[in-house]
């Protein structure tokens, strides 16, 4: 297993993470927007000396972790280059959100694919093909769920968490965005992510 690479991911996400800290667009935002993600890194630390994940996995959660510290630093309606994007475009609104939503979606199939490959008595095939994008939806929903929860709760200072930007069906287009990525996801990286599992099945058996 590629330990060096593990520490880069590791010191890399920790100092853009620190870097995002420093005069973010909203600290309440900000907090709300990367604590999901330093959750995830706590508990892949934790549990880093008995599972270990495939190398493609520890890249791909490094990447969600990048869009999400850009996203919270900015809020997803005012990232900038989206900004650009928008005034180039013509277009309505900011997509960060809408990327966002997609690339997590994708990267949330193979990290659930591999914990299920693994994990569990699922094989490789339809079933787990559709297990996969079920829990990944259903985790989006959930997160589409607590973001309500969290605006109810904190009133208008959270607006910007939310980034609707004045779309009513904003939550409908995050998860089919993500229902999307994950389904994309599974065609084209399936074969590259059980090439992943396996160079990491053989360096264990090595060790």
């Amino acid at each position: 297993m590629n330990k060096r690479l593990h520490l880069f991911l590791l010191i890399s996400i920790i100092g853009i993470f620190v870097c995002s800290a420093i005069n973010p667009q909203d600290y309440q935002t900000w907090a709300l927007e990367v604590s999901p993600s330093i959750l995830l890194i706590g508990v892949l630390i934790k549990i880093y000396p008995t599972f270990k994940f495939s190398n493609l996995v520890y890249v791909l959660i490094w990447i969600h972790g990048i869009i999400v510290i850009i996203g919270a630093h900015y809020t997803y309606s005012k990232v900038p280059v989206f900004n650009w994007l928008k005034d180039i475009l013509d277009l309505s609104r900011n997509h960060y959100d809408r990327f966002a939503h997609f690339v997590i979606g994708a990267i949330m199939a193979i990290f659930l694919r591999e914990i299920l490959i693994r994990k569990s008595p699922i094989k490789k095939g339809k079933w787990l093909f559709g297990i996969v994008v079920s829990i990944s939806v259903a985790l989006s929903s959930i997160y589409e769920i607590l973001e309500f929860i969290i605006m109810k709760m904190s009133g208008k200072g959270v607006n910007a968490f939310l980034g609707t930007q004045g779309d009513q069906w904003d939550a409908q287009w995050d998860m089919l965005l993500a229902l999307i990525g994950t389904i994309i996801s599974l065609v084209i990286l399936r074969n590259y992510h059980d090439q992943s599992m396996k160079n990491i099945e053989n360096q264990i058996k090595k060790l």
